[in-house]
C-alpha cells in the first residue's frame, strides 16, 4: 500500500501533524492564493473608524484578521461574516470607537495590536486593556509604545512597558515627527492611526522605505497624506475624518512565495499565480528570485483599487546563489524562511544579512529556520542578523517543528518537496494564521 503524500493529524488539543511524501512531479497549472493580510487587517480598521458601510471581497479568513475583526466589534464596529463573499463594516467615525468591556485580545497578531495601539491612545477618558498569545507576549512593544509616549499617550505593561498585557488610557495627543530606527510598517501605521484624531501634522521617517498599504488606503478612505519618497516621510495632516469605501483585497505576495520558490525547485514546474498584489514595497522577494536567476515573469499587470495586482508566471529554474540585504529586507522581512528554502537549491553560498529583526516574530525565524532546515540535512548557518545558506543541499525526511510559526510550517512543507522519504511538520496548523487553506492546495498542485 502507498502512503498518502500527506496525512494530516489532528490531537486532542488541536495540534496538527503534517506528513509529506513529495511524489516528485511539477507543479503546473494555475492557483489562487489568500488574501493579502495587511491590507485585510487595514480594511477591517479603517472600515471601522469610518463613516458610513466599507464593503470588502477577498479578505483573508485567517486567525489574525479574524482577531483584528473580533476586537473593533467589541468597540462597537458592526463587521458582518467574514465567510460571506462581500463583508461590510459599519464605521462609528474617527475618534469613536466605544469603551470594551472585556480584555481586547489580539492572539497571535502583532498587527492588530500594534496598529489598535495608536488608535486606542487617541480616545480621551476611554479605557482598554490589550493581550495576545504566549508568542505575541514576548514581542516588543516599546517599538510603539516609545513615540506614542513621546505623542501624550498613557501605556503601562510588564517589563517597563515593553510587553503585553498593557492598559491604555486614552488621551488628547499632540503631532509628532517620529523618526523611526527601524523600517516598520507597523511602527509607521501606528502613528499615522494616531495622527487621525490629532489637530496638526503627524510625521513618521524611516531609514528605509517599508511597506504602504496604510498611506494607500488612508488615502482612498480620504484622509490628507504627502508622501516623500525621497525622504522616506510620511505627513498626515489632521485631524482627518474617513468615508467607507470598497475594497477588493489581492492575493497576498507572501502566501505566493511559497509557490514561487516551490516552482522554481521542483523540476518540470510552470505555474502560474493568480491575482497577486506587486505593491513595490512588498515586492524584494520577486527581486531576491531573479537574483537568484529565478525565471519569474509578470502577466496580466493592473491595478484594483489603488494596488498593483499581476499573475506572476514561475518555471523550474537554475538558481544561482547571491547575498542579500540592505534596503531589499524590509521589503521580503516575511519571506526569509522560505527565501532560504530556495537558497538550500542554488549553486553555491547565499548570504542573507540585515534581518535581525526576524529574531522578534512569532519565533526567533533566524535560529528557527536554520535549526529545523539542518534536521532535512541542509547546512545553514545562524548569523547574529542573518543566515549562510550552503547550496547544493540533499535533504532528507525526518521530525521538524514549526514552533507555532505559520512562515516557519509552509516553509519547511515546501523543504519537503526536495526531500526523499516521510517529512512530519509538528504544529503545522500555525498554517492558519495566514493561509488556512495551505494543506489542501499542497496536495492538489504538488503532491
Amino acid at each position: 500500500m502507498v502512503a498518502p503524500a500527506l496525512l494530516i493529524k489532528t490531537d486532542a488539543s488541536a495540534r496538527q501533524a503534517w506528513t509529506i511524501t513529495a511524489s516528485g512531479r511539477g507543479l503546473q497549472g494555475r492557483l489562487q492564493i489568500p488574501g493579502d493580510k495587511s491590507i485585510s487587517h487595514r480594511s477591517l480598521m479603517l472600515g471601522a473608524l469610518a463613516s458610513g458601510e466599507t464593503r470588502i471581497k477577498g479578505l483573508l479568513l485567517g486567525e489574525d484578521p479574524r482577531r483584528t475583526a473580533a476586537c473593533f466589534r467589541a468597540m462597537g464596529a458592526e463587521i458582518s461574516d467574514l465567510e460571506a463573499e462581500w463583508v461590510t463594516v459599519k464605521g462609528l467615525g474617527v475618534g469613536q470607537l466605544q469603551e470594551p468591556v472585556d480584555v481586547l485580545d489580539a492572539g497571535n497578531s502583532g498587527t492588530t495590536l500594534r496598529l489598535m495601539l495608536g488608535l486606542l491612545a487617541s480616545h480621551p477618558e476611554r479605557f482598554f486593556t490589550v493581550t495576545g498569545d504566549a508568542s505575541l507576549r514576548s514581542r516588543p512593544m516599546a517599538r510603539v509604545i516609545k513615540p506614542l509616549t513621546a505623542m501624550g499617550a498613557q501605556i503601562w505593561g510588564r517589563n517597563n512597558n515593553r510587553l503585553a498585557p498593557l492598559a491604555i488610557q486614552g488621551q488628547i495627543l499632540s503631532p509628532i515627527h517620529y523618526h523611526s530606527p527601524i523600517a516598520s510598517a507597523q511602527v509607521k501605521s501606528c502613528i499615522l492611526l494616531a495622527g487621525l484624531s490629532i489637530d496638526g501634522d503627524t510625521i513618521v521617517t524611516e531609514p528605509s522605505i517599508s511597506r504602504d498599504h496604510s498611506e494607500r488606503m488612508l488615502r482612498a478612505f480620504g484622509a490628507h497624506l504627502t508622501v516623500d519618497h525621497g525622504a522616506r516621510r510620511v505627513t498626515l495632516h489632521g485631524p482627518s475624518q474617513l468615508q467607507g469605501q470598497t475594497v477588493i483585497v489581492p492575493g497576498d505576495i507572501s502566501s505566493a512565495a511559497y509557490w514561487m520558490v516551490a516552482a522554481a525547485i521542483v523540476p518540470d514546474s510552470d505555474l502560474v499565480i493568480e491575482n497577486v498584489g506587486v505593491n513595490p514595497t512588498r515586492t524584494g522577494i520577486l527581486d531576491a528570485l531573479q537574483q537568484m536567476n529565478a525565471d519569474i515573469t509578470l502577466e496580466n499587470s493592473r491595478e484594483v483599487t489603488g494596488e498593483p495586482v499581476a499573475d506572476i508566471r514561475v518555471r523550474t529554474s537554475q538558481l544561482q546563489a547571491c547575498t542579500i540585504g540592505g534596503n531589499l529586507i524590509p521589503r521580503l522581512i516575511d519571506e526569509v524562511p522560505i527565501l532560504a528554502v530556495a537558497a538550500l537549491f542554488a549553486e553555491g553560498t547565499t548570504r542573507i544579512e540585515d534581518a535581525a529583526e526576524l529574531r522578534v516574530k512569532e519565533s526567533d525565524r533566524i535560529a528557527v529556520t536554520a535549526s529545523q532546515l539542518n534536521h532535512l540535512g541542509a547546512s545553514v548557518s545562524e548569523l547574529p542578523d542573518g543566515l549562510e545558506i550552503q547550496g547544493g543541499a540533499t535533504l532528507t525526511g525526518t521530525d521538524v517543528d514549526s514552533f507555532t510559526d505559520h512562515r516557519i510550517a509552509m516553509s519547511l512543507a515546501i523543504a519537503a518537496l526536495r526531500a526523499s522519504g516521510a517529512t512530519t511538520i509538528h504544529q503545522a496548523e500555525a498554517a492558519a494564521v495566514s493561509y488556512p487553506p495551505f494543506a489542501q492546495t499542497l496536495e492538489q498542485f504538488a503532491l
